[in-house]
This record gives structure tokens, sequence and C-alpha cells, in this order.
């Protein structure tokens, strides 16, 4: 395992099949494009992932995708709960971006939801990963068949903003938005308090109770889990879960540096600069970090200098891997070459891999440079055949290595569709922070927001 403890997307990954070379395959596209054009194009490529990728009986994300074949087992038939969840935001971006129509993404979020409320919960919880055939578990290890806060938290964001587009529509629309509700407000977070705890849980199973025993606590990707906690109408925790648990009694308020760049937030793990990017994404694509603020951090400015400290490094590249520079960079977790890492821009954990996601998924921070990765990645017709795919650009890649597996997670792709409709309309933002609940919750733990 990677030094960060990641548990929420480290994907059990055969090293043979990472390590094998696939056949290289040619992608139509048009050359010249503009500025606009290139961004339409990516991020409507990336959507189809969560559209014609997505598994056919319930409507949800698979959980990888292999253009190569490559891998032991067709895991396109499991389904990606907090994958999901941003795969449904991306449904709501296809509506907005008239990739689909409304009525044809509301058949299918009618779907999906149809599915979840009959799918395996677990005091309201869903697992990690969901069996297509019947809404099962599937296991994500040995003792973790149960709830997952993380993976579920990360769900109900993405329901919790397809309530809010389809709340005030026709009848069909309010009851899919009521429906919603439901699944919301059964989700027991303090359940996973483990009896009332200051902190919350992140696995709970009917088989093995709480043996896995992973209290969360900040700075990593679970932000979304505290705020949503203490936003629940039904099974709310109290302020000090987040202040005692997350923030560890302000322990968490801790600065590092990189350069002229001070983060002012503790990262799990002890990276010194940042940490792999997923961090500043997953539990913002519907929190909107713009004026957020807490007695620990402003989070635009975490979350922007995060990023930008990612890019800083890649330019500086002082491990001097082939290929990084202002237009190629990107550090998260993701597909490696030997299994699946922590990408992070620090001596360990910076492997030589650039994650698209990395760079895509921070638009919102780094347009400028983000936008430089994303036309050298398009225009190098030579990269372009490497690692552009039906669902947008693959999931890693190393020109070190000469590594360019034709593969997709689920996790990674969504937020990339997301974070560039953030960064051009704020859709997914307007929509989750214009939840009530959403807001009271941010003000019982202290959060100011500007009107």
């Amino acid at each position: 395992m990677n030094k960060y403890t990641l548990p929420a997307i480290i994907i059990i990954i055969l090293t043979a099949a990472c390590n094998s070379q696939p056949k290289q395959q040619n992608i139509s596209a048009v050359n010249n494009l503009s500025d606009s054009a290139l961004f339409d194009t990516i991020q409507r490529r990336t959507f189809e992932y969560f559209w014609t990728g997505a598994e056919p009986n319930s409507g949800m994300a698979a959980e990888r995708i292999h253009i190569d074949g490559d891998y032991p087992e067709n895991d396109q038939s499991t389904i990606a709960v907090g994958g999901s969840g941003f795969g449904l935001m991306a449904i709501l971006t296809g509506i907005e971006r008239n990739y689909i129509t409304r009525q044809q993404g509301f058949e299918r979020l009618q779907k999906i939801v149809n599915f979840l409320e009959k799918a395996d919960r677990f005091h309201g919880a869903y697992p990690h990963w969901l069996l297509d055939e019947n809404g099962h578990v599937r296991p994500f290890g040995f003792d973790d068949n149960g709830g997952d806060l993380v993976e579920t938290s990360f769900l109900m964001q993405g329901l919790l903003c397809v309530r809010q587009y389809f709340k005030d529509g026709n009848d069909e629309e309010k009851n899919l938005a009521a429906r919603i509700d439901s699944l919301w407000k059964a989700v027991e977070f303090d359940w996973y308090r483990q009896n009332n705890q200051n902190v919350l849980y992140w696995h709970w199973s009917p088989n093995y109770e709480w043996k896995k025993n992973f209290a969360v606590h900040g700075y990593n990707e679970c932000l979304i889990m505290y705020v949503l906690a203490a936003s629940s109408p039904t099974h709310g925790v109290p302020a000090e879960v987040y202040h005692e648990g997350w923030a560890q009694n302000g322990a968490i308020n801790k600065t590092s540096n990189y350069k002229n760049d001070t983060l002012h937030l503790f990262m799990q793990g002890n990276p010194p600069h940042g940490g792999p990017l997923f961090w500043a994404h997953y539990s913002w694509l519907g929190l909107n970090p713009h004026d957020l603020k807490d007695q620990y951090a402003d989070y635009w400015k975490e979350m922007s200098t995060m990023a930008k400290m990612n890019y800083e490094w890649c330019v500086d590249n002082p491990k001097q891997f082939k290929g990084y520079g202002k237009d190629s960079w990107g550090l998260t977790a993701s597909y490696s070459v030997k299994g699946y890492a922590a990408h992070a821009p620090d001596s360990i954990n910076d492997l030589g891999v650039i994650s698209p996601t990395a760079a895509l998924s921070s638009f919102p921070y780094t347009p400028e440079q983000s936008m430089s990765a994303m036309k050298h990645w398009y225009n190098d017709s030579t990269l372009r055949n490497k690692l552009l795919g039906p669902y947008g650009f693959y999931d890693a890649f190393s020109e070190t290595d000469n590594w360019y597996p034709q593969r997709y997670l689920a996790i990674d792709q969504g937020p990339i569709v997301v974070m560039m409709e953030n960064y051009r309309s704020g859709l997914l933002w307007k929509l989750f922070m214009s939840c009530d609940e959403v807001k009271n919750g941010l003000a019982k733990l202290g959060f100011t927001i500007a009107e």
C-alpha cells in the first residue's frame, strides 16, 4: 500500500495487467480546434463514460472499463458507488450541454434511483461496490462487505444535485426528487460514530461490525462526509464530531510549503507538498470552495494552492522524468506502472506517471495550466493516439516507461466532467449549495459563505 491511507480509492489490481502493453488505436479527431471547441470535445467524450459506458442493468457507473481488454475480470459489471455519484452529476451536465435531452437524462436517473432503492444498504449506507444483476454488495476486501460511509457520501453529493435539479419540475420529476430525498434521509450518519464517539468511521459490516476500525481524520478527500453528516435532517451529528474527529481538536491546522506557496491544512500521511490532487476534487464537486472558510482554512485558497503546487512540482521535475513540464502535468491517485498508486508531488510518491484527471479536474483552480495540458495531449498527434479513447483521455501514462494503458476508472473520469462544468458555469456548485440542509450543516460547523 502507498504510504497514504486511501482505502476509498485503493483498487485491487493485478500488476501483470497493469504492466502489459496494449495495441494502440487511432482516434478520429479534428485538428486545430479552438480552445472552447477542444474543451467541449473532451468534456463530452468523458461524459460518455457515464452514458454509453454505463453498466446497462442499473444505469450506474462501471467501476472500470479496459479498452485493451487485459484485465482478467469484467469489472464493467461491477458498480462503483462513489463513481456513480460523480456520474449523476455528469448526467446533469450532459442535459445542460445538450449532449442528451432532459427526458433522456430523467429516464436514466429514474432507472438509477429504481436500482438504488432495492440495492443493499447498511444503516442507510451503500457499500463500496454493488453487483449489477441484483444490487447486492460485492466485497471490497475480506472484511469490507458492508456500509462505506465515504463512498455513500460521494453518492449523496450527486443525488442531492439531482434532487435540486428536478424538485420544481413536472409531476414525474418532483416524484423522483422526493424519492431521492428518502434515500438521503435514510443514511444513518450518527450510527457511523461507533457508539457516539466524536468521530466518523468509514466502514461497518453486518458480519465483521467495526473490525476495520477506520476513524476518518482530516485532511483528505472525506470532508464532504462530515458536511453531509452535520447536514442530515434525520441522522445528523453534532459539531463536536467535526471539530474533534475531522479537525482533531485543531491539529489539522499545520502549514507546509513548496517554493513560495503555503498550505494550512495537515494532510493525512503528511505529504510535504499537498498530496494527490483528488483531495482537491472529490469533496469539491458539489461543495463550492469560493469564499468558503472556517476556523481552519480558506478553502478556495487552500485548494488552488494545492493544485498550483502540483503543477509547479511537475514543471520543476526534480526527478527528471521524461515528458513532464508546463504542458504535461498532474499527479493523483490512478493506475500506475506497477499496480495502483497515489501519485503526489514528493520524492517518494512521484513515480513518473501523469494522470490527466489531475490537471483537467483542476480547471477551476488552474485554468491556464489545465488548458495547456489538454491542448498538448490533444494537439500532439502522437500523444493523442496513445492517450485519447472513446471516453476521453485514458487514466494514466508514463513517457519515462513508455507505458500507455487504455484503461478508465469511474472515480477519475467523473471529476473531469464535473469540475470542467463548474469552471465554466458553476452548475453543480449552484445545485448542491442550494440545499437548505447543506447551508444549515455548514453553519453548524462554523463555516462562513459569502452571499
